[in-house]
C-alpha cells in the first residue's frame, strides 16, 4: 500500500523569507533561519495523520554562487533538527542548468515518490511560489498555494490558497478534493 506525503516548499513556507523588493530569498544563514508559527504544530498534526513529511526546495544561489553548499546543508539540517520531516531534497540549480530537480519540474517529487513509496494522487504539495504549484501539479498531486504577496509572476490556481501552513493542514488530513 502506498503511503501519503506532505511535500512542503522550505523557505516561506517552513521557514520566513527573506523579501527584497517583493522577491523573496533563503535565509543567508543558520543564524537567519526562523521557522514560521504554527508550522511545528502543523507537522506535527500532518505526521500523526500519517503523511510523510517530504521538503523539496530549489536554492540555485548555489549554482549562481552567492551561497555555498555547506550553507545550505548546515540550514537543512537545523530546520530537520526542529522538524523532523521525513526527507529533505533540493535542486542546487538554476533554470540554464535545465535539470529534471528544478521546479517546476517535477523531479524531486517523482524521485520522493518512488523512495518512499508515496502515491501522488493522494498527496499534496504546499508551496508559495508559482513553481511549486506547477511541480504539484506536474507530479498528479494536489496542491496549496501559500500566499505571502509577494512581487511574483501569475500563479496557476491552486486546489487551495491560504496564508499559512497551519491554515492548511485540515484540509490536507480530510483530503478535499480526492
Amino acid at each position: 500500500m502506498k503511503r501519503r506525503a506532505a511535500f512542503l516548499d522550505r523557505d516561506g513556507v517552513l521557514n520566513r523569507a527573506f523579501i527584497v523588493d517583493g522577491v523573496p530569498h533563503p535565509p543567508a544563514s543558520v543564524a537567519q533561519l526562523e521557522v514560521l508559527p504554527g508550522v511545528v504544530d502543523a507537522c506535527r498534526l500532518l505526521r500523526e495523520a500519517g503523511f510523510l513529511l517530504i521538503v523539496v526546495t530549489n536554492q540555485p544561489d548555489i549554482a549562481r554562487r552567492t551561497q555555498r553548499h555547506e550553507v545550505v546543508a548546515e540550514i537543512n539540517d537545523a530546520l530537520r533538527a526542529e522538524l523532523d520531516f521525513d526527507a529533505l531534497y533540493f535542486c542546487p540549480h538554476d533554470d540554464r542548468d535545465r535539470c529534471d530537480c528544478r521546479k517546476p519540474r517535477p523531479g524531486m517529487l517523482l524521485t520522493a515518490a518512488a523512495e518512499h513509496g508515496i502515491d501522488l494522487r493522494q498527496s499534496t504539495m504546499a508551496g508559495d511560489r508559482d513553481r511549486d504549484i506547477e511541480a504539484g501539479r506536474a507530479a498528479g498531486c494536489r496542491t496549496i498555494f501559500i500566499d505571502h504577496h509577494y512581487v511574483r509572476p501569475p500563479v496557476p490556481p491552486a486546489d487551495l490558497t491560504v496564508d499559512s501552513l497551519r491554515a492548511a493542514v485540515e484540509w490536507i488530513i480530510k483530503g478535499r478534493n480526492l
